[in-house]
């Protein structure tokens, strides 16, 4: 694949003044929030699928549905509004409406009185939700140090969304369902969500402190109003080629293995829902921890290693799942296995990042995510809930294991970005250190 030229030096970092280390910190503090609470909304129905199958008697064919719409609308959102953010020059606005949409469609779910009005309710949640990510990644990429890069990535997409939808969701919204009802949940979602908006209203900027004055030096410069770079170059990259395909499989790893767990312990294991509950907060404690830590070994080590090595161990997750019987066993199982999370970040974010253009950020990030999440978002889910009802449930973590064998094979082509391996390969060679490493020719 001929891959577009690019610039063939960089210089080193250059130190960052307190008001851009502020604002970095800031910036990441509350798109860690945002994002953390778009899975919290998300994340939430799988928590209460048992008890909405009380009320309106779901399948596991029409459970994968409700996870299957929401990642269909979630993925042409985030396709559409990166490409227009790229184009518009803007991203602060997309994203404050996108917070205070999600946050009002997730409350309507707590309204409807059949299984067609919830599926309305979390499509059009999908369609808010998509935007955030793209955009939030975009603002914190130009935001980082060079050093930071990877780290605050992975704690904006994966620790963020661990934290909160990993262990905050299974234990608020499993209390709240056993004591006020599953609708409930549903309806105070609201409120944090327009909280947040209205902080993100007074702090995040367009550009962040200095970028201006010094585009090159230590950060990605912002992108200018018209300067989107045509798909076709973005497609060009092996980089986003092989990221598309494994976000599809990687994303089948993980909507399958989230949404048809807490159904397999309680109607397979025969776990009750506060049994169910911890096991399933393992997760989010897992997440939260290689949800950082994945992407900063990759500032280290490089982003194809740490592809490689973690997504070999996240392939035994599911299949612990099926073998593992003990509940507290179970749990440190899933502790030490789950770490595809932080890869996640790598390949929806991270490396598309220091592959493609400044102007094709939001673009790249869009992409990535939305066709994976229409291949492993939509289609596996329902393919999963159809198997399970077919063969049975631990069909479904079969598949899901399956997903994660495929990345581990993709992975293997990858190009190196991580700025400081590429910087130390440079000076053992003589050779100049490509700003953007994933399109070198």
């Amino acid at each position: 694949m001929t891959e577009p030229p690019t610039q063939t030096s960089a210089p080193p970092p250059a130190p960052v003044s307190d008001a851009a280390l502020a604002y970095e910190n800031r910036l990441l503090l509350v798109l860690f929030l945002a994002f953390g609470f778009v899975f919290f909304d998300r994340q939430a129905l799988s928590f209460l699928a048992p008890f909405i199958d009380d009320d309106f008697d779901l399948s596991n064919t029409e459970l994968g549905v409700l996870s299957g719409a929401l990642a269909f609308t979630w993925a042409l959102s985030g396709m559409v509004i990166g490409r227009v953010s790229d184009r518009l020059g803007r991203r602060k606005p997309l994203l404050i409406g996108a917070v205070v949409l999600f946050s009002v469609f997730s409350a309507a779910g707590g309204l409807m009185t059949g299984f067609f009005g919830l599926l309305a309710a979390r499509a059009l949640m999908g369609v808010a939700e998509g935007a955030v990510l793209p955009l939030s990644q975009s603002l914190m990429v130009e935001a980082s140090q060079e050093h930071r890069r990877g780290l605050n990535m992975g704690l904006l997409q994966g620790s963020a969304a661990g934290l909160l939808g990993g262990i905050a969701a299974p234990l608020v919204v499993v209390w709240v369902a056993e004591h006020f009802g599953w609708r409930t949940v549903l309806l105070l979602t609201i409120v944090p969500g327009l909280l947040i908006a209205a902080w993100m209203a007074r702090s995040v900027r367009e550009v962040p402190p200095g970028v201006e004055r010094d585009p090159a030096r230590g950060r990605v410069a912002a992108t200018p109003a018209g300067a989107s770079t045509p798909l076709r170059e973005v497609w060009a990259h092996r980089n986003i080629v092989l990221c598309t395909l494994a976000a599809c499989c990687y994303l089948t790893w993980f909507v399958v293995i989230i949404t048809f767990t807490p159904v397999y312990l309680e109607d397979e294991k025969g776990y009750s829902s506060g049994t169910m509950s911890a096991v399933m907060t393992c997760f989010g404690v897992a997440w939260v921890l290689w949800g950082f830590l994945t992407p900063a070994i990759s500032d280290r080590v490089g982003r194809r290693t740490t592809m490689i090595a973690f997504t070999s161990v996240a392939v035994l997750c599911p299949l612990a799942v099926v073998y593992v019987d003990n509940p507290l066993l179970l749990g440190a199982v899933i502790v030490f296995t789950y770490t595809g999370l932080g890869c996640f970040t790598l390949i929806m974010a991270t490396i598309p990042a220091e592959t493609v253009p400044r102007g094709a950020l939001a673009t790249a990030l869009g992409l990535v995510m939305g066709v994976g999440e229409l291949t492993g978002g939509v289609l596996a889910p329902l393919a999963a809930g159809w198997a399970s009802d077919t063969w049975g449930l631990q069909t479904a973590m079969y598949i899901s294991a399956g997903g994660a064998v495929a990345v581990v094979l993709l992975s293997f082509g990858l190009r190196e970005t991580a700025p400081r391996v590429l910087r130390r390969r440079a000076e053992r060679t003589g050779a100049p250190t490509p700003t953007k490493a994933g399109a070198t020719p």
